[in-house]
């Protein structure tokens, strides 16, 4: 069971990761810190954060409402997650989101195309020169890494129609809507706006290493 040493020890380490710009840190502080809520990762990073918001964020791992809420708990009971008292504890894990990750030959290149192109922006970039980065618009995330050619074979790709991610709106208005925004911006399309036979409208955009990005949406 963690003790107090331990979970200041943990504080420090959060503070420390903050201070290196790791980036995973930055969701932590995020889910934790309601000041950080929508704030991107780049963002947090960049913040003023010091030893107490990273013992806050530990606090609030721990069920507690700050630092001093923890450490008064922990002379009075064992450490435990306390349950919100409206809410019963939850039987298993949810999944709340998902981030495909697409190879690519240039990082520079496909951060320039998913912002310039797509209307996509970057939320971070990692490395020097950098080797990862992550795009996002509205609620889409998508990963970025670099590698030094093609994992697919361009023509088996093309052939088979393998999707590297697929992405959808909420009504067909919306899908239109989008097709001809990336038609305006000059996009290359490997599937035109298509009704599909199983009642959805959808289209194909190929980037700049040949990934296929499927966009859909309801046909009515």
């Amino acid at each position: 069971m963690p003790n107090l040493e331990n979970l200041k020890k943990q504080a420090k380490l959060i503070l420390r990761w903050h201070r290196e710009r790791h980036y995973p840190v930055a969701a932590q502080i995020r889910g934790q810190l309601p000041r950080f809520l929508n704030m991107p990762d780049s963002e947090i990073l960049a913040a003023s954060f010091k030893l107490s918001d990273a013992q806050e964020v530990v606090a609030r791992q721990q069920g507690f409402e700050n630092w001093q809420a923890l450490k008064t708990g922990l002379t009075k009971t064992p450490l435990k997650v306390k349950s919100s008292p409206s809410k019963s504890a939850p039987s298993k894990a949810t999944i709340v989101g998902a981030e495909p990750q697409l190879f690519v030959t240039d990082i520079k290149r496909s951060c320039e195309f998913f912002r310039e192109k797509l209307g996509f922006s970057l939320v971070f970039s990692y490395g020097k020169p950098p080797y990862y980065a992550q795009v996002g618009r509205d609620a889409a995330r998508l990963n970025l890494r670099c590698v030094e050619r093609p994992v697919i074979e361009s023509t088996v790709r093309d052939r088979e129609e393998l999707l590297s991610v697929s992405m959808t709106v909420a009504t067909a208005g919306e899908i239109k809507l989008l097709f001809l925004e990336f038609q305006s911006a000059g996009v290359a399309f490997h599937q035109t706006l298509k009704k599909q036979p199983w009642g959805a409208k959808n289209f194909v955009v190929k980037d700049p290493d040949g990934n296929l990005l499927l966009f859909a949406g309801p046909a009515n």
